[in-house]
């Protein structure tokens, strides 16, 4: 199987933390959306093109991820367009089709044309379900509006939704990161993803702290939050299948497991990566020169080979991040002895497991992910 990533990046203000490329220049959004419909003809051999058979299953893509930015800004017209260039370009047979929504952007109208379009997942970026935290992010929708889209969706049909969840606010409490976690739960939804506040070089987030206009919550307190993070949604029949993501049984993100379980992708748009085991592209980070190049039928990427030990550290950083870890057998044997030897000491002090062919983080692991992380790599 493969995937498939598209890059949106429109968004009517931009949130103080993110570090994704993203524009408020609304007013390109024609001529981007048929740019990404020119890529998608001039790479739709990428994925067979590095295969050793053009007709291998490897080539078709299983999984479609429309993300930005904020995809919901698009207009019907543009959606359609999109999807048409997928469906006459690629060689798809989607199980999942995700995409991502704002709560204030979610009418009946946009429900209405996700369902037309087969759009079966929508993950959308709740953050808190406090209002004045929320004004601190630069969010434009109110805590209220995230049930409202949620109860639209269903009203459409679309029984798949995701909700993303910050936590680590400057001043945060843990009962009141309990508290959203509650309202998260009481939403019936399928799948949750909560990260931790993250001051990113660029954003406006990261001047402020730079100015000292605020301060970075203390880390033990950060770690009782995600703590209690697992313990909440775990105990409410949620299951903690990657370092920041929960699902319910059979709702976990197919798309975003494909990162981690070395599945080939490919992305469109401005910013774009994609992946083909062999090696990684990233298109420019300027809209603009997107827009320019591809109307000279010319995708302007950077490009990287991926050798034998930047491929195993490719694994080590992205499958341990997941309950299942990593599957020994799929490395070579110069690569099972090195990790083994270097996981050793983590084994003995119980943050890594090794067991049924798999080596991973146990509970006490996820804390210190980063520093074993580090530790697993070749250098």
């Amino acid at each position: 199987m493969a995937g498939l990533y598209v890059h949106i990046p429109f968004c009517a203000t931009r949130c103080s933390y993110c570090g994704f490329y993203s524009t408020t220049k609304l007013d390109l959004q024609d001529r981007y959306v048929d740019s990404l419909c020119c890529e998608i003809a001039l790479r739709k051999e990428y994925l067979s093109s590095y295969s050793t058979d053009s007709k291998a299953a490897n080539t078709i893509i299983r999984t479609i991820y429309i993300g930005g930015g904020t995809p919901s800004q698009l207009s019907r017209y543009s959606l359609e367009k999109l999807f048409h260039a997928i469906d006459t370009y690629l060689e798809c047979s989607p199980e999942e089709v995700t995409m991502e929504v704002n709560p204030d952007d979610v009418t009946n109208d946009l429900a209405e044309t996700i369902s037309a379009l087969h759009i079966n997942r929508v993950s959308m970026g709740a953050q808190t379900f406090d209002d004045n935290r929320l004004k601190f992010l630069n969010r434009r929708h109110k805590s209220f509006q995230v049930k409202r889209a949620i109860d639209i969706l269903h009203e459409h049909g679309v029984g798949n939704i995701s909700i993303d969840l910050m936590f680590g606010f400057p001043g945060q409490t843990c009962d009141s990161w309990k508290e959203d976690v509650r309202r998260a739960i009481s939403l019936d939804i399928q799948h949750i993803s909560a990260y931790s506040l993250m001051y990113e070089e660029g954003t406006r987030l990261y001047r402020m702290l730079k100015e000292n206009m605020i301060k970075e919550i203390d880390e033990e307190v950060s770690l009782n939050m995600y703590n209690e993070l697992i313990n909440i949604l775990c105990d409410a029949g949620y299951e903690h299948y990657e370092i920041s993501n929960f699902a319910k049984k059979g709702y976990r993100a197919q798309h975003n497991s494909s990162y981690w379980h070395d599945i080939p992708y490919l992305g469109i748009g401005v910013a774009a990566h994609s992946y083909n085991i062999k090696s990684r592209q990233w298109n420019v980070s300027d809209i603009n020169k997107y827009i320019e190049s591809i109307s000279h039928d010319t995708v302007p990427f950077t490009f990287e080979s991926i050798d034998a030990d930047t491929h195993y550290n490719d694994i080590v950083t992205t499958e341990l991040r997941t309950s299942e870890g990593i599957d020994l057998s799929r490395l070579d044997d110069k690569y099972v002895q090195y990790i083994v030897k270097q996981a050793a000491r983590h084994v003995a002090d119980k943050t890594v497991d090794i067991n049924d062919g798999h080596l991973k983080l146990t509970r006490e692991g996820l804390y210190i992910s980063d520093m074993i992380m580090s530790d697993l790599m070749k250098v």
